[in-house]
């Protein structure tokens, strides 16, 4: 595999690790509290809503739009999207906003459980709705992600690739340690999702701003892939700014975010 492949893999691998520590958070929490029958159930009723979505979202994109329009759309997406991400980073960074705690998190979605009382049916809907919920947020992101990077990179089976890897190994720590990923340093991943969603966001939608010209051909960047990095080093230095001009003093920081939070 070349170097533009390993690109993709490793952006759609980190982008959607932070995706599925989180749903696998939801679906651990009501296994361990409720029932993991009506926690798989979900589990599995969610993956196969997403598989429809993500055929007919790919069949779209890729049949139904010009290169170009494809560019813009895909490109804006991403850029509002990454924006979103590097917004909290900051905030978080600067100590306006609570740090991310996924034990926390997990605490909560297990008193939520336990008190919303015993179900009288076979299946748990508590359970089930919940990590349905959980698991269809969380991937429809990973959706995005793998359609957005693989349809501009024309390679969906590595963006594919990326993705898969990030959820077998994110299963599996979870499942060798039975507790939520808490120990990976989550904030300092969507930090680095938001720079990477903003970069290739910025770089897309500009491309895509060629469908406004005679001929509705892309627009070339200068060093073409290259300026991805630059793109990706700017956002850093501007993130930066960002968080020195808003930094507060320790003493004043919140505390640990504890409301449960399905979008990030």
């Amino acid at each position: 595999m070349d170097a533009a492949t390993w690109g993709l893999i490793i952006a759609t691998f980190v982008a959607c690790f932070v995706e599925m520590v989180e749903a696998t958070t939801i679906v651990m929490a009501m296994g361990y509290t409720r029932s993991w029958r009506s926690a798989l159930a979900g589990t599995f009723a969610a993956l196969g809503a997403l598989a429809v979505v993500t055929v007919a979202a790919g069949y779209a994109l890729a049949n139904w739009l010009p290169e170009s329009a494809l560019q813009l759309a895909i490109g804006g997406l991403l850029l509002i999207f990454g924006l979103q991400w590097l917004r909290k980073a900051i905030l978080r960074s600067s100590g306006r906003k609570a740090i991310h705690d996924e034990d926390a998190i997990y605490r909560e979605e297990v008193a939520a459980a336990k008190a919303a009382g015993e179900t009288k049916t076979g299946l748990d809907l508590f359970a089930f709705m919940v990590s349905f919920k959980g698991v269809f947020l969380e991937g429809m992101e990973v959706v995005f992600i793998v359609l957005t990077f693989g349809l501009n990179a024309g390679n969906i089976p590595g963006a594919a690739m990326g993705a898969i890897a990030a959820v077998v190994i994110v299963l599996g720590v979870a499942i060798a340690l039975r507790r939520p990923l808490s120990m990976i340093n989550e904030n300092l991943l969507k930090y680095g999702v938001g720079l990477l969603l903003a970069s290739f966001g910025t770089y897309w939608a500009v491309e895509g701003l060629g469908i406004f010209r005679a001929g509705r051909e892309s627009i070339d960047w200068p060093g073409h892939d290259l300026m991805i990095l630059v793109l990706l080093v700017a956002w850093l230095v501007l993130s930066r700014i960002f968080v020195a001009v808003l930094r507060t003093p320790a003493s004043a920081a919140t505390a640990p975010e504890v409301a449960v939070e399905v979008k990030k």
